[in-house]
């Protein structure tokens, strides 16, 4: 029981700062709008075309820019395209060939399976084809080249690509930053009573071990449920979707743990927090996607918990894998968990002890 009131006790006090409340109920809601956005809706689509100076060719490329969102280049030839789609300045391209104004060939669609904008250029050009179609010019197939899988499933809610990484990001973050509590107690002599009373030492560590899971629990379930009311936002397989969750919430509670052992006083204690909690998520593809990293920066966005979570919820949202599919991800997280509370639990008896 008393193990309980004392996690209670650390939930509560973290709002006993009002900044808390925007910052853990709100600031993640807006990060997933705006986000969000800048994924899904409302920017100019960039697009790419080379093509022939007959009539039906220029018809095509004149419809292509009619569109509100959608922004045409014309380039003198397909290895321009192509260099400008790969390097990021266009969202897409498009090849539309000589044969096309006699009523042959096949319009070449180029794209980069890690742009999200992609998507939107792909179902504008089949649409404006059909159109063209219509209107005499003989429909012509579009042939889409990708490199690579395709991470973003062609109708994704947009907001399904921010609130993954936001939920790992303030589960974290709000670890990290709520052990400052514990140091507080540490220092005001709360924690040095309690274990000179008669409450056992080890109730105490498990008390503000209970104390940091239920506030990474109730940042990452807040963020969860809330997704999914505001923003229609499936986590996929529910089971594996609880699963992640808690595992991760066992790492930001193991985290916050660590963190408030190991310092004496406030000052250092936030700083390491904010240092940790926007570096370590920003590095691990929670506010940027990882599929847009380089093979390298991929692979040490690896050495931070954030990237494992973040795959085991693109498998899950994405790719439509259940619990069996993220085994391999939950493994990791849950060793770095145990690891995290060990370190936590040793460093905070040996304070209490000394």
């Amino acid at each position: 029981m008393k193990i309980v009131l004392m996690a209670g006790l650390n939930l509560r006090r973290m709002f006993k700062d009002r900044t808390n409340i925007f910052f853990v109920l709100v600031a993640p809601f807006l990060l997933i709008l705006v986000l969000g956005q800048l994924y899904g809706g409302g920017q100019q689509l960039r697009l790419g075309v080379v093509a022939g100076p007959g009539a039906p060719s220029e018809r095509l490329a004149s419809a292509l820019a009619s569109g509100s969102r959608v922004t045409v280049e014309r380039l003198a030839d397909e290895e321009a395209l192509r260099a400008a789609v790969e390097r990021g300045r266009l969202h897409a391209g498009l090849v539309i060939p000589a044969s096309y104004d006699s009523g042959g060939g096949r319009v070449r669609h180029l794209v980069r399976a890690t742009d999200i904008k992609s998507h939107d250029t792909g179902t504008w050009i089949r649409s404006i084809v059909r159109q063209e179609g219509a209107r005499g010019q003989p429909s012509l197939p579009v042939r889409v080249t990708t490199t690579g899988k395709t991470p973003f499933p062609e109708g994704l809610n947009a907001y399904a690509i921010a609130a993954p990484g936001l939920l790992l990001m303030f589960t974290f973050l709000t670890s990290l930053t709520a052990a400052l509590g514990l140091v507080e107690s540490r220092a005001i002599g709360v924690t040095a009573r309690l274990s000179a009373g008669p409450t056992r030492l080890r109730t105490i560590i498990a008390g503000e071990a209970a104390g940091r899971i239920a506030i990474a629990l109730f940042q990452a379930v807040l963020i969860m449920l809330g997704s999914m009311a505001l923003f229609g936002v499936s986590w996929g397989d529910p089971v594996g979707a609880v699963a992640v969750l808690l595992v991760f919430s066992l790492v930001g509670g193991g985290a916050g743990m660590l963190l408030g052992a190991a310092f004496r006083t406030p000052g250092p204690s936030i700083s390491v927090a904010m240092l940790l909690g926007l570096g370590l998520p920003t590095l691990g593809g929670a506010t940027i996607p990882l599929e847009s990293f380089a093979e390298p920066m991929r692979t040490l966005a690896h050495l931070t918990p954030h990237a494992w979570g973040y795959d085991a919820f693109a498998r899950l949202i994405r790719h439509g894998d259940g619990l069996t599919g993220v085994l391999p991800q939950l493994a990791v997280l849950g060793v770095l968990a145990v690891v995290l509370f060990a370190l936590g639990t040793w460093r905070l008896r040996r304070a209490l002890s000394g």
